[in-house]
């Protein structure tokens, strides 16, 4: 017995010193791949006295032959010119509290995500490790105006790390926000349509950036007008401090609108999509010249990137993973983009396979085609009809809020191209159901106008009025009373049953209601009442398949009939 007792404990004691070494060169390991982390930050000359703000009002700011004005609209309109760290260090100048406000934002969001301090600290490491080598994949031009602009960054936020490191990281946000939330990506719906399809047969490119960090990070929208001292002029539609583009056309009339799709988990980034965007943008005049860039770059995603171009008359779908690249280009004089890649070459591939058959990427692209093949030759206005859309297939009512929809009221901005034009229509508040601005690309970098708008407003399309009278407070209060019930559910308060009817009145078609009732009653120990109301919940349009069986698992998890 006192054998067996002290091979144990030896076997024990083998057991801890091998935990013991492993866990140690895993922390060595860690360490080792923190400090070999580089964001290569250029070592930059830049005299503070050559950015000064001349002019310095609520809605205007000049510096040199750059300007920043705010419309009211809600947009801001920005101008910038020269080399890349002469247009980051005006745009830094001009934009100080608008890089603080968008940051703060942004790192709000990540502490209400994560309120421990240590584990923003844990973030930051994991943050250095796997961009530890993005700073390879980012060209110089790029690195400049990044850390041009930083220079006007606060370090109030270091905690992540030096404003040029954050900035870097911010660019890469597009990519890691549709990474980590794999099972619930962000739902842009994009399509272009030319021939029998537009009214006056020319490109017509429509597109929803469905982005959310947070109500405030979506607060400031700009319009980035950028001439280069290198390739063509382009603008861009983002927000203070990108950079790089998600929506934007260039001067050639080649425009690019991004669509994340699903991949596999990346170990490592590469190249954010934002930089390839602008760089296509920036440098390709055709959809050959676009697909050519696209293919020299290594990036960590997978995404679909739809480029149309005048020159071309067409559009095509670039669908890219960090290992395979395809080209989609429609049919029927159309290209309808979602979040799920069409080419033959995906054909097999199991993500893209899971993607079709469990999320709402299929039937947001078969109601987009729905609307295409039913409406009138398009112009900008039914563009902007399609995107404003709510509805379910046949026009049916599957609730406000509803991924499904192509207009789920969650939109960072919609934008609108007509390329062979150079002329593109910009989303003002709420969603896309504000006006749509008009954008001329050749005036505006003809013009030398300062103090007001860039936009041609003979040509604005005008706001959705029955929405905006009508609705517009319903999806406002059905999203502060969903989340004052889900509190409720989490501290067992009790609420008024009328308050749970009007809940419902809110949003009587939206799946999402009757759950969250449903777990409300079951939190009071009404089990009959919860089970009817997930029942309830199962008849409705349920965007994926894991939000289905998640309700259906409750159900057969407390249904004791």
């Amino acid at each position: 017995m006192l054998r067996l007792l002290k091979i144990f404990l030896k076997t024990i004691a083998v057991l801890l010193v091998s935990l013991i070494c492993i866990l140690t060169a895993f922390f060595l390991y860690g360490y080792v791949l923190y400090a070999s982390a580089d964001m290569q930050e250029p070592s930059l000359a830049v005299d503070p006295d050559d950015y000064r703000l001349s002019v310095k009002e609520d809605s205007l700011r000049v510096c040199g032959s750059n300007s920043l004005f705010l419309n009211e609209y809600g947009l801001w309109e920005c101008v910038l010119e020269g080399s890349s760290v002469e247009r980051g260090a005006a745009y830094g100048v001009m934009a100080e509290d608008l890089l603080y406000f968008q940051e703060d934002a942004f790192v709000g969001q990540i502490r209400r995500m994560i309120p421990s301090e240590g584990y923003l600290h844990f973030l930051r490491a994991f943050l250095e490790i796997f961009n530890r080598n993005m700073a390879d994949h980012v060209p110089l031009e790029n690195r400049e105006e990044i850390s041009a602009l930083a220079l006007s960054c606060s370090h109030d936020h270091d905690i992540f790390g030096t404003p040029y490191e954050r900035q870097m990281h911010y660019h890469a946000a597009h990519d890691i926000g549709h990474m980590m939330q794999e099972y619930m990506l962000v739902g842009c719906s994009s399509f272009a349509v030319w021939g029998r399809h537009s009214a006056d047969s020319s490109l017509i490119v429509g597109r929803n950036f469905d982005f959310w960090v947070g109500d405030d990070f979506a607060r400031n929208r700009q319009v980035l007008f950028v001439n280069p001292d290198n390739g063509y002029n382009y603008v861009s539609v983002s927000w203070p401090g990108m950079t790089g583009v998600v929506s934007g056309m260039n001067e050639k009339g080649l425009t690019v609108t991004l669509n994340a799709a699903k991949g596999a988990v990346p170990v490592a980034s590469a190249m954010p999509i934002s930089i390839l965007a602008r760089r296509i943008l920036q440098y390709a005049g055709t959809i050959d010249q676009a697909c050519q860039i696209a293919q020299e770059a290594e990036i960590f995603v997978s995404e679909s990137i739809l480029v149309a171009s005048a020159e071309d008359g067409c559009a095509a779908v670039i669908e890219k993973t960090p290992e395979v690249q395809a080209i989609y280009k429609g049919y029927d004089c159309q290209v309808l983009c979602t979040n799920h890649y069409q080419s033959d070459e995906f054909a097999e591939d199991p993500a893209n396979s899971d993607n079709i058959a469990t999320t709402d990427s299929p039937y947001r692209m078969a109601r987009l085609k729905e609307l295409i093949d039913s409406m009138p030759p398009l112009d900008p206005v039914m563009a902007v009809e399609v995107l404003r859309d709510r509805m379910g297939l046949s026009g049916k009512n599957i609730g406000f809020t509803n991924e499904k929809s192509l207009n789920h009221d969650i939109a960072h901005h919609s934008v609108v191209f007509q390329p062979s034009q150079l002329k593109m229509w910009v989303s003002t508040e709420p969603w896309q159901s504000g006006a749509y601005l008009c954008y001329d690309l050749a005036e505006v970098f003809a013009s030398d106008s300062r103090g007001c708008t860039l936009s041609d407003m003979s040509l604005m399309i005008e706001p959705d009025a029955s929405f905006i009278e009508a609705d517009y407070k319903r999806v406002l209060d059905y999203r502060h009373k969903s989340s004052e019930i889900r509190d409720a559910v989490k501290s067992h308060r009790h609420m008024p049953e009328w308050e749970l009817l009007d809940f419902i009145d809110l949003n009587p078609f939206f799946y999402e209601t009757y759950d969250i009732v449903g777990d409300y009653h079951l939190m009071r120990g009404d089990i009959g009442k919860a089970v009817s109301f997930w029942n309830k919940a199962l008849q409705m349009e349920i965007p994926r398949v894991r939000q289905k069986e998640y309700i259906e698992d409750k159900i057969y998890r407390y249904d004791t009939e």
